[in-house]
């Protein structure tokens, strides 16, 4: 199987994640989504515990079809950068073939990823627009859709139901 590994902090998990994993499933690009929480931020941003965006994360692969959530972070040593969590999940798994998700926000970055060109060489990254960001060719532009936002929407009392699946929203 071909294994679409969709990582991120997922602070809370909104609609955009999931109108992106959705869309690669429908698009044929994968035969699932693995949703991989980080289990510490890459830029060291201060995150909810693990154990509760894994749960967030649970609750929109439920409402989801074929995505699932992949806790391998939570087992590996800190830092775990992309490379390793990626070499571990093939290593644990040979019976799949896993391919990166990245959104167009992080295509200016990939100077500073720890061995991004090995990543680009094995694990063929499929790269999703993002608005706000130039077009990708050959993709969608997915909305505008932030979990910073959705935080301060809900320090702030408004609402998020527009934002974040039904099965999501229940759990903050």
């Amino acid at each position: 199987m071909e294994i679409a590994v969709y990582g991120g902090s997922f602070n809370p998990p909104h609609v955009g994640h999931a109108l992106v994993a959705s869309w690669l499933r429908w698009t044929g690009r994968c035969d699932a989504v693995w949703l991989l929480p980080a289990a510490e931020h890459a830029l060291d941003k201060v995150l909810p515990p693990f154990d509760e965006r894994v749960r967030l994360c649970q609750a929109l692969a439920s409402a989801l079809d074929a995505v699932e959530v992949c806790t391998i972070e939570g087992e590996l040593p800190t830092p775990s950068y992309t490379w390793n969590t990626l070499s571990a999940l093939a290593e644990r798994h040979p019976e799949h073939r896993f391919r990166l998700v990245v959104g167009a926000d992080i295509l200016q970055e990939t100077d500073r990823w720890h061995r991004w060109p090995d990543i680009e060489r094995v694990f063929s990254p499929i790269i999703v627009g993002r608005g706000g960001y130039p077009d990708v060719p050959g993709t969608i532009t997915f909305p505008e859709v932030s979990s910073s936002d959705i935080r301060a929407r809900l320090e702030a009392g408004k609402p998020v139901d527009h934002l974040v699946p039904a099965a999501v929203l229940e759990l903050l």
